[in-house]
C-alpha cells in the first residue's frame, strides 16, 4: 500500500521504553504470518486475563477509534528484533508512530513493513503527549508532520525507505521494479562478452 499522505487523529501511549515484549507479547510469535497479530497488539496491557478490553487503556477507548497515528513515549520498540511487533502495529490500523527515538531494529522492521516511525524534537513531543486527539497530517513526500495549528516539523527518514513507502513496495518490490534495467545490463553483457569472442 503506498504510503503518500496520511491524516489522523492520535492516540497518545505516554510510556517511555516500550518494549516489543509489550507491542507483542512472545505467546503471538509461533506464527509466521501476519493475520491475526492485531489481536495481540499490546495485549498484557489492553486486555484483562479473560479476554475483556480494559476500558481505559487508549487504544480501547471508544473517542481513539480508527486512529492510524500512536504518539508514544521515548525509545520506542527496543528490546528483542521480532517483526511481529510492526505487524501487529498495521493489523491494529496504526500507519504511523511518533516519538523522540526508536530502537534500531525496530526502526528497520517497522520501515520495510509499511508502518512509519516518526522521530521529532523533544518539545514538539511533549505539546503531542498533552493532545490526545489532535489530528495530524504527515505528508511522506515532503517528510514533514503539520500540527493543527499550522505548524510545519520536518522528520528524518533515509532516502531508500522513503522511495519504497511512497511506491508501495518492501525491499523485493524494489528489486522487481528494475527488472527491466536488469535485463538490459544483463543483454548488453552478453552481447559484449560474445564480441570478444
Amino acid at each position: 500500500m503506498k504510503f503518500e499522505t496520511l491524516e489522523s487523529k492520535i492516540v497518545v501511549l505516554p510510556i517511555d521504553n516500550i518494549d516489543t515484549d509489550q507491542i507483542i507479547p512472545a505467546r503471538y510469535l509461533k506464527s509466521i504470518s501476519k493475520e491475526g497479530l492485531g489481536d495481540g497488539l499490546f495485549r498484557d496491557w489492553r486486555m484483562n486475563p479473560d479476554g475483556s478490553l480494559k476500558p481505559e487503556f487508549p487504544l480501547n477507548k471508544p473517542e481513539n477509534k480508527g486512529a492510524q497515528i500512536l504518539v508514544t513515549g521515548d525509545n520506542f520498540g527496543c528490546g528483542s528484533s521480532r517483526e511481529h511487533a510492526p505487524w501487529a502495529l498495521t493489523q491494529c490500523g496504526i500507519r504511523a508512530v511518533i516519538s523522540t527515538s526508536f530502537a534500531d531494529i525496530f526502526k528497520g522492521n517497522a520501515l520495510k513493513n509499511n508502518l512509519l516511525p516518526i522521530v521529532v524534537p523533544a518539545d514538539v513531543h511533549a505539546e503531542l503527549l498533552k493532545s490526545p486527539g489532535i489530528v495530524l497530517k504527515v505528508d511522506l513526500a515532503g517528510q514533514k508532520l503539520v500540527l493543527p495549528n499550522g505548524r510545519s516539523v520536518e522528520f528524518p527518514l533515509d532516502s531508500f525507505a522513503k522511495e519504497c513507502l511512497l511506491n508501495g513496495v518492501d525491499e523485493l518490490g524494489y528489486m522487481l521494479q528494475q527488472e527491466p534495467a536488469i535485463a538490459a545490463f544483463e543483454a548488453q553483457r552478453v552481447g559484449s562478452i560474445n564480441t570478444l569472442r
